[in-house]
């Protein structure tokens, strides 16, 4: 069994505010950001990247290992309250396949069931919250490969690609060398063997044009991770000679080599291209993350700066089951913290850490949604109600923070309840869209970025009809839908005959329409755009334009698709 480094232990930055009209404070935040890093906005500098486990299993499920990966400390056996290795229960309502365990039944009376990460469905859920709460780039965790869990972890890989591709997120391998006694030939032969190959996806992210790789447990003062340091130093420059943008997870007190950091690692920790230094368990309140913020992550990020090594602390949502997460708070000051600071990215420990309680992904609510008796505290334990989403909620406006998107404030925004104000402003902006086709990198997510240059197109000389759809979330009134076209003259004037359809059933089922098929002129001399009403009282979770003809290219177009409810 694989020993967790979390047991063991206990951006476009520049003028985004300006475009945003922000205050002078959240300015000055962001051109410290922009003027501080090493490298500029790329898939993890600027950008918000999410820890990602994927490894749970169930018996059943079809992977390698054959057992509950995870959830139990004995994975032969079902997990129960005797036989567990979790705090915290997950909300599995958006999983299509669950597997039942042994605990006893939810307080609502149903079964207590888990999800499995073997399951492409699930992943490809994971992926789609990240997509649809803002989230940019995963850092899949790769231990040991070479005990009885590779064949798991390998399939792993290739689940996470999938996914990322699908949903349109960048991925990262991050290696943990946590007990990987042979490490050196080992990390890169499964490197060159196996894992660089994922490099060729285009959901892989890159880093000054470089493919990222993560090293975490190199430096920390543990008698599983005793390599030298020029054992570690040999690996880093041997990754970076490989062309690799290397990060590196690295001891909470690096930069003075004490407490949980060896001694004479410092030329180890300036090889790395990023230093992301560990927090779980350094922190657990609002004091706490003040204190740290005064004492470590601003002499942190001034040492970065002073050797061009891009600074990317942990946030934490908070360990659930001791009680440390204040409704969000805490979480928040730290995003308000490292956006004040002015990091170059920030890592979120951890997407789905339901073993220490550290997880954002969708956990139960209340008591109806955790196994009687288990002590499993839910989302409300401190008396206020959130909704399961709610700390992928607050990850999201915590991006919009750092980005720019959001004035720098240190009053979260994030309602826990999901009780959000009525909707203003663009509805489809940054939203999950998908297509019935695409050419080359033409996405659909193009058509929602905000970006009036970037567009989408469908797959050329296919045939109409073709569509785009977007997922706002929610189902909203729709009441005026307008479309473009790249404003550069040379997309010259055409005609595009399309009509606007609504869905309020999950997964966009059942289209009505919205506006009747009508013939559009796109034209560059009126900002190459249309405004489409939508009949009164209309609303929809997922709106989709249908295209049945274009007068000026065999596919449909859209560089700018918007949704508004007023």
């Amino acid at each position: 069994m694989a020993v967790s480094r979390r047991t063991v232990i206990a951006s476009a930055l520049a003028g985004a505010g300006v475009a945003a009209g922000l205050g002078a404070q959240a300015q000055s935040a962001q051109a410290q950001s922009a003027q501080a890093a090493a490298s500029p906005p790329g898939d993890v500098v600027g950008k918000i990247t999410v820890g990602y486990q994927g490894w749970f299993a169930c018996s059943g499920d079809g992977a390698p290992i054959n057992g509950w990966w995870h959830w139990s400390q004995n994975w032969g056996q079902s997990p129960s309250p005797t036989n567990t290795a979790i705090v915290s229960w997950p909300d599995v309502r958006d999983y299509t396949h669950t597997y039942r365990t042994a605990y006893p039944a939810l307080g609502s009376g149903q079964p207590a069931t888990l999800f499995s990460s073997y399951d492409q469905q699930t992943v490809d859920t994971h992926f789609s919250w990240m997509r649809q709460y803002g989230m940019d780039t995963a850092a899949l965790q790769r231990f040991n490969p070479n005990g009885g869990e590779g064949a798991t972890r390998d399939a792993m890989a290739a689940k996470v690609r999938s996914a990322a591709e699908k949903y349109e997120r960048k991925f990262y391998i991050m290696y943990d060398a946590t007990g990987w006694t042979n490490m050196q030939p080992e990390m890169k032969a499964d490197w060159l063997e196996k894992m660089k190959a994922y490099t060729a996806s285009p959901a892989y992210a890159r880093q000054n044009g470089k493919p990222v790789v993560g090293i975490w447990g190199f430096g920390f003062n543990e008698p599983n991770k005793a390599w030298s340091a020029p054992v570690c130093l040999d690996v880093v420059n041997w990754f970076k000679a490989q062309g690799c943008y290397v990060m590196g997870g690295v001891p909470t007190h690096w930069r003075s080599g004490n407490e949980d950091s060896r001694v004479g690692f410092l030329d180890v920790y300036h090889a790395f291209d990023m230093l992301s230094p560990w927090m779980v368990g350094r922190i657990g309140n609002i004091a706490g993350a003040d204190n740290f913020y005064t004492n470590v992550n601003s002499p942190d990020q001034a040492h970065c700066d002073a050797h061009g090594i891009d600074y990317q602390p942990c946030v934490l949502p908070g360990d659930l089951q001791s009680g440390h997460r204040a409704h969000g708070d805490f979480m928040w000051r730290q995003f308000y913290n490292m956006c004040r600071l002015g990091v170059a990215g920030i890592y979120i420990s951890m997407f789905d850490e339901f073993n220490e309680g550290n997880q954002i992904a969708k956990t139960a609510e209340n008591s109806s949604q955790t196994p009687v008796g288990s002590g499993i505290r839910a989302l409300d334990e401190d008396g206020t109600a959130c909704s399961s989403d709610y700390y992928l909620r607050l990850t999201g406006d915590g991006g919009r923070m750092l980005k720019g998107e959001l004035a720098l404030t240190p009053v979260r925004p994030t309602p826990p309840g999901g009780t959000t104000p009525p909707p203003t402003g663009d509805l489809a902006l940054r939203r999950p869209a998908s297509a019935s086709s695409q050419t080359q990198n033409y996405a659909p997510g193009n058509a929602v970025d905000g970006d009036s240059n970037s567009y989408w197109e469908s797959a050329n000389n296919a045939g109409f009809p073709q569509w785009i759809q977007v997922d706002l979330g929610s189902v909203s009134p729709v009441k005026r839908v307008v479309l473009s076209l790249p404003p550069n003259p040379a997309w010259t004037t055409r005609t595009q005959t399309l009509s606007v359809l609504g869905s309020t059933v999950a997964g966009g089922g059942a289209m009505s329409p919205l506006s009747a098929s009508a013939a559009y002129v796109f034209n560059p001399a009126s900002g190459n755009s249309v405004t489409i009403p939508v009949a009164g009282g209309s609303s929809a979770r997922f709106v989709r334009i249908e295209f049945t003809g274009n007068s000026g290219w065999p596919a449909g177009q859209l560089a700018g698709l918007s949704v508004y409810a007023d």
